[in-house]
């Protein structure tokens, strides 16, 4: 057999063929134990960015209740605040009001980390804002400031949230609402039917 048909090591010579087996093995072994330890190593980053994130939506017709993070959530209203002077005209302030019956009442747990959020067509999502402020003539409160409330089981909860939309986003956002007891998944509610 010619030399150029053996395959040659670093060192210039000749491999056997048990060496060779053993190389073939080795790679082999390389090809299935690095991406197997890339995923050990990623196993709890990938599930806490699941735990914080919402991915699957579940969505809730316009007028209908849904179980989520044990309490029935309800969107009673979606609507543009027109008319301040305060803000650039090429955003539009939007209020969502939510009506929660609370079912469970251990609301520091399962309602940790809740988020209401806006989401259009293309995905964009925009988060509640503090920049404006409107007066609120009812009891309304923010979700987070509804997780301290100490409401019981079977109270009725108001929730406002606003935000700050692009014009361009107005006619196709729906709210949203995560909270970390019930992550990935979240409820996503129709636009009213007007």
């Amino acid at each position: 057999m010619s030399s150029a048909a053996q395959p040659i090591d670093e060192t210039g010579s000749e491999r056997t063929p048990s060496e060779r087996r053993w190389w073939l093995r080795s790679l082999l072994a390389l090809i299935v134990l690095v991406p197997a330890a890339l995923a050990v190593m990623s196993y709890d980053d990938v599930k806490e960015l699941l735990r914080n994130q919402d991915f699957f939506a579940k969505d809730v017709a316009w007028g209908k209740k849904a179980r989520f993070g044990g309490s029935d959530w309800q969107l009673t209203d979606l609507r543009a605040a027109l008319g301040r002077a305060d803000i650039p005209p090429e955003v539009v302030p939007v209020l969502v009001d939510l009506t929660v019956t609370v079912g469970e009442t251990d609301l520091q747990s399962l309602w940790l980390s809740c988020r209401i959020m806006l989401i259009d067509a293309a995905g964009r999502r925009w988060l509640p804002t503090a920049a404006v402020s409107f007066r609120q003539t009812d009891d309304a409160m923010t979700c987070n400031s509804a997780i301290f409330s100490g409401a019981k089981s079977g109270d009725a909860l108001k929730i406002r949230e606003t935000f700050l939309v692009p014009k361009d986003a107005t006619a196709t956002i729906r709210p949203a609402v995560g909270v970390a007891s019930e992550r990935p998944g979240f409820l996503l509610f129709q636009r009213p039917q007007n």
